[in-house]
C-alpha cells in the first residue's frame, strides 16, 4: 500500500551526516520535512540541497526540522556537500540520511521492496522515483506528499507556504483558499456550523455562496 496523507510516517533508524538517528525520536515535538534524492552528485538535487540550506532559518522559525536523503553513503554525502557549497553558496546545515541499503526509500514506497544490490551500480534513472517531499506533523502523521520528476527542481517556497497553512488549520477550524499566503483571508471549515461560527466570529463573515464563509486569518 502506498503511503497516504494521514498515515503514520514509518519510523526507522539510520546513519546521517550528523550521526545516527531514530526518526520519530529525532522529530520530537517538531514538524519535519523529509526530502529525497535518487543519487549524489546530480545537478538538480545539488541546487535543491543548497537552497534548503539558505532557507533553513525559515523552517526553524516554524519549528520545522529538515532532513535530506539520498541513495548513497554518508561518506559520499560529505564529499557532495563540498560541491554544493562551492556551486550554491551554502553547504547543507541539516542531516542527510545515507540510504545505500535502500531501507528508507523502500519503507516510504519510493523504491520497490525487491530493490537490492550495490547502489554504486545504479544510475540516477534507476532511482528516479526517489524524488519525494514528505511533511510530517508532531503527531508523526503525514501531512503532505509531493513527488517530482528528476528534471524539475522542487519549489521549497511552496512547501513553506503549505506548512503555514497546515500549522494555521491545525490550530484553528479554518481552511485556506487557492494561492493563500500568510496574513490573507481564510475560509471557515465546513465542519463548523453557522451557529458555532457566529460564536467564533461575532463580526460575521463574507459569504458569496452559503458554503463559502470568508473571514480574516485568525491570530
Amino acid at each position: 500500500m502506498a503511503l497516504q496523507i494521514g498515515d503514520t510516517a514509518p519510523d526507522f533508524e539510520a546513519q546521517t551526516t550528523e550521526g545516527p538517528i531514530k526518526f520519530h525520536e529525532w522529530i520530537g515535538d517538531s514538524w519535519a520535512v523529509l526530502f529525497s534524492h535518487p543519487k549524489d552528485f546530480t545537478p538538480v538535487c545539488t541546487t535543491e540541497l543548497g537552497y534548503m540550506a539558505k532557507l533553513k532559518p525559515e523552517f526553524d522559525r516554524r519549528n520545522v526540522k529538515i532532513i535530506g536523503l539520498s541513495v548513497d553513503s554518508t561518506g559520499d554525502h560529505e564529499q557532495w556537500a563540498r560541491d554544493i557549497e562551492e556551486t550554491q553558496g551554502a553547504a547543507p546545515n541539516y542531516p542527510i540520511i545515507g540510504d545505500a541499503d535502500f531501507n528508507v526509500a523502500k519503507l516510504y514506497g519510493m523504491l520497490p521492496a525487491s530493490t537490492s544490490g550495490d547502489p554504486k551500480k545504479r544510475t540516477p534513472a534507476d532511482n528516479q522515483t526517489v524524488r519525494n517531499v514528505f511533511v510530517i506533523g508532531p503527531d508523526k502523521k503525514l501531512k503532505l506528499i509531493l513527488v517530482y520528476p528528476m528534471t524539475t527542481g522542487r519549489n521549497f517556497d511552496e512547501v513553506l507556504r503549505v506548512i503555514d497553512s497546515l500549522q494555521l488549520t491545525a490550530q484553528h477550524r479554518v481552511a485556506t483558499p487557492v494561492n493563500w499566503k500568510q496574513g490573507e483571508d481564510v475560509i471557515i471549515a465546513g465542519s463548523v456550523s453557522n451557529d458555532e461560527a457566529e460564536k467564533i466570529y461575532p463580526d460575521g463573515w463574507k459569504s458569496p455562496k452559503p458554503y463559502i464563509r470568508i473571514v480574516p486569518q485568525p491570530r
